[in-house]
């Protein structure tokens, strides 16, 4: 018989891939991974089936969005596969993307290729991370934790293509909704919260978050598939105008002052300039990107709309986005249990509508 640390080391069925665009120089690593499972080298940007595929490493230049098409593919298909990541440029935005993509371990590129190997070995030997495991615990992990990397990897593609070329293609953004509905219409928004909570970017836990509350909102107002759909669509892009934001003042670690106020205060008009720019999207999503912070009473930015000037759509949202930004983690504060953040909003009338606030209440509340 052999013994625990042999059988440990014993090829494992299935297939391992590496995704990089620089093979010759991963012949080590591809060697190593080999000793684990046969691994496959594969060009990141085309799209192949998952097959019996187990477990990936990619070495990619993370800031490069069409580069990432087939890795992504992967991920769709495959959410709960294992994934290290060998970091090129250990900047924020860089590591921001891998975070957004799942990564289980980000490593420097130039990390031994034994050490590379073993960390992959240790990650298969439990390749559930902690968030899935505990989501699946509650019956629910395939659901919540499938829909969220679904969900994640096309914000990432529309936040990098937004930052990188001024656009947002509004066929990206539509591979987004049914993960979202059928996540929160299947598990509950309670379990969508608390996946997306796991995000350490905070652009995209929050933008998973107001998708996740647009959806249960239109579900407890009783709209049709088509308009729960088009609500989800508006929430998704809301903020695409962060992707112009410094990503110092994105993540800092604690509240902006009043000059990184200004500057964040410009993402609504960057936004709905790339939708703009972009074209394909309608009057209603515009209204969202550009005036989901303004206020019934004119207090808010950036035209100082008031009253019957803001769309129903754009109201929906900002009570949606106002109750994310209460609840979501944030480095400097912990985040606010239901009924406080309710109350928050309870005690902003005459700046929110307070017929959807108390709807608002009763969605979150059930969730």
């Amino acid at each position: 018989m052999s013994s625990p640390a042999a059988s440990s080391k014993a090829p494992r069925l299935g297939t391992l891939v590496l995704f990089t665009d620089r093979p010759g120089q991963h012949l080590d690593l591809v060697r190593a991974l080999g000793e684990i499972a046969p691994c496959h080298v594969r060009d990141a940007a085309a799209v192949a089936p998952a097959g019996d595929c187990i477990g990936f490493v990619a070495d990619l230049d993370l800031l490069q969005p069409l580069q990432l098409r087939g890795l992504r593919a992967l991920i769709a298909e495959a959410p709960h596969l294992p994934r290290l990541f060998l970091m090129r440029d250990l900047g924020e935005r860089s590591l921001s993307v891998a975070r957004s993509l799942g990564a289980c371990l980000s490593l420097p590129v130039d990390t031994p290729a034994d050490q590379v190997a073993e960390a992959m070995r240790a990650h298969l030997e439990s390749p559930l991370p902690d968030l899935v495991r505990s989501t699946r615990q509650q019956g629910r992990s395939a659901v919540i934790a499938q829909a969220a990397d679904e969900a994640g990897a096309v914000l990432a593609g529309m936040l990098d293509s937004a930052r990188l070329t001024g656009k947002v293609d509004p066929m990206l953004v539509e591979h987004g909704l049914d993960p979202i509905l059928g996540a929160v219409g299947e598990a509950g928004l309670g379990a969508w919260l608390d996946t997306v909570r796991a995000y350490d970017d905070a652009t995209y836990q929050h933008c998973l978050l107001v998708a996740g509350l647009a959806a249960t909102f239109a579900i407890e107002l009783g709209f049709s598939r088509r308009d729960r759909e088009h609500l989800v669509r508006a929430a998704l892009v809301h903020d695409v105008g962060k992707a112009r934001i410094p990503i110092a003042i994105l993540n800092k670690a604690g509240p902006l002052d009043a000059e990184e106020r200004a500057i964040m205060r410009t993402h609504a008009e960057l936004g709905h300039a790339i939708l703009v720019e972009a074209g394909g999207y309608d009057d209603s999503i515009l209204a969202v990107v550009r005036h989901h912070h303004e206020l019934l009473d004119g207090s808010g930015y950036p035209d100082g709309l008031s009253g019957d000037a803001i769309p129903d759509i754009v109201r929906l949202i900002t009570v949606c986005d106002i109750y994310a930004a209460l609840v979501e983690h944030r480095p400097y504060r912990a985040p606010m249990p239901t009924e406080e953040a309710l109350a928050v909003m309870r005690g902003m009338e005459g700046k929110l509508d307070m017929a959807l606030v108390h709807s608002f209440g009763r969605a979150v509340s059930q969730g």
